[in-house]
């Protein structure tokens, strides 16, 4: 069994927020999790093409965004699911940080960290 608590895991800063992974490849569950936090007014590029990746909504707000510009709402109580390694814009309201649980599959390492570039779109 795995008792974690979030103070006590590696957090990094992922260029627009922090990750705090509590469950990653090394623990050997088939899948990682993160408690992920967006800051408040950032909008980042990204796109996860070695990792599916479901995200539920904590706390605050924003928005999930396709490359073809198809705009989904998020708010505390919502998933969603890039289940076919989407390119996506990922933005926080203004006023708020916005919490996630990340889930990938298969896992990341713990370490993996964005970079961000108006131009493309963040990988790893």
């Amino acid at each position: 069994m795995i008792i974690r608590q979030r103070d006590a895991v590696d957090s990094v800063d992922w260029g627009n927020g922090t990750s705090d992974r509590l469950l990653v490849e090394r623990d050997g569950m088939g899948f990682a999790v993160a408690h992920t936090i967006v800051k408040a007014g950032t909008s980042s590029k990204l796109q996860y093409r070695r990792h599916l990746e479901a995200c539920y909504c904590l706390s605050g707000s924003g928005a999930v965004v396709e490359a073809d510009g198809t705009r989904h709402e998020i708010g505390p109580g919502t998933l969603y699911a890039l289940d076919a390694h989407d390119p996506h814009v990922l933005e926080a309201s203004a006023h708020e940080d916005m919490h996630l649980v990340s889930v990938f599959n298969p896992p990341i390492n713990g370490d993996e960290k964005h970079r961000l570039d108006p131009t493309g779109y963040s990988q790893y």
